[in-house]
């Protein structure tokens, strides 16, 4: 077993220990850490008998654990706030159907891309048709999800729909179950192979058991609903918050209320972020019952262990 997975299923039990260590991998600081300073942390990591808890930072940031290979700088979990931030916000501006398609596709495109160089990599299938696969059908979800986002305010737009409560269902309620739910779509169809072909599980001490579509159906599961609440909750909560702002005429002209509104979103996707992350553990547990045949004839251990994937 890898020794960050190690780390967070000894360290990582419960939701508050798993918030403590995400708030301290998504430090953006950590993208400034160079290969060779990533490859020592590594190696130190591997050398020691024990798992250090101050490389867990850089180790953890920067490597993937199934593949041992280092992420791409902007595919890094301490990536991810700075990049998705100002696309949620321009995504979120329901103004013109093609604006509103244009800034979603790229907002899934990198979702997407994100999702497919952070799950897991242990999939057992031939290597080049897997990663095909996965790209065709990232294109795919992504021109679907961008489609999906721009569609209400295309319809307002083709028939000029003036009814205020049709324009508060199409700007304000809608938006935040859609984006949500199209950001857990494209996690789910990008990551297709690992619960068609399955991934690798392990027992408590490491050592590889077998593979199970079922573990890979439930990595894949509990990624997109996490990945789903912390989109879907950000943009429900930011125009709420905004709402009691206006109200209590802090804000006074239309440049200070946008303002507000992104100093909102801001805080809320900056603390939905770990909160979304901690919801399962990074080393995901599944009872030896809940697999395959022979997997349970593999094995005795009552519970087995899995990389879940970010």
């Amino acid at each position: 077993m890898d020794a960050n997975l190690r780390f967070w299923r000894s360290e990582g039990q419960s939701f508050f220990q798993r918030f403590l260590l995400w708030a301290d991998v998504l430090d953006p600081l950590l993208l400034l850490k160079s290969s060779e300073e990533i490859r020592r942390t590594r190696l130190l990591i591997q050398n020691s008998e024990k798992t250090l808890n101050e490389p867990i930072r850089d180790a953890q940031s920067s490597v993937h654990p199934d593949t041992n290979k280092i992420i791409p700088v902007l595919l890094r979990p301490p990536a991810f706030l700075p990049i998705t931030l100002p696309l949620v916000i321009v995504s979120s501006l329901q103004r013109h159907a093609t604006q509103t398609f244009f800034c979603q596709f790229v907002f899934h495109t990198y979702n997407t891309a994100f999702t497919l160089f952070n799950g897991n990599g242990t999939v057992k299938a031939e290597e080049y048709s897997v990663q095909q696969k996965q790209i065709l059908f990232g294109l795919g979800a992504i021109s679907y999800a961008a489609c999906i986002g721009a569609l209400p305010v295309g319809f307002m737009n083709r028939h000029g729909v003036n009814n205020p409560l049709l324009q508060l269902l199409v700007k304000q309620i809608l938006p935040a179950p859609l984006f949500g739910l199209m950001s857990a779509f494209t996690v789910a169809v990008v990551r297709i192979p690992e619960f068609e072909n399955g991934i690798e599980v392990m027992d408590r001490n490491g050592k590889v058991v077998g593979v199970s579509q079922k573990a890979g159906e439930k990595a894949v599961r509990e990624t997109a609903l996490s990945r789903a609440v912390l989109f879907g909750t950000t943009l429900f909560l930011t125009p709420v918050l905004t709402h009691f702002v206006q109200r209590t005429n802090f804000a006074k002209t239309p440049r200070a209320l946008a303002s507000v509104r992104m100093l909102m979103m801001t805080s809320v996707l900056a603390g939905m972020l770990p909160v979304s992350l901690s919801m399962f553990p990074q080393c995901g547990e599944i009872k030896r019952a809940d697999l395959e045949q022979e997997i349970l004839s593999a094995t005795e251990e009552p519970e087995l262990f899995y990389n879940r994937g970010f």
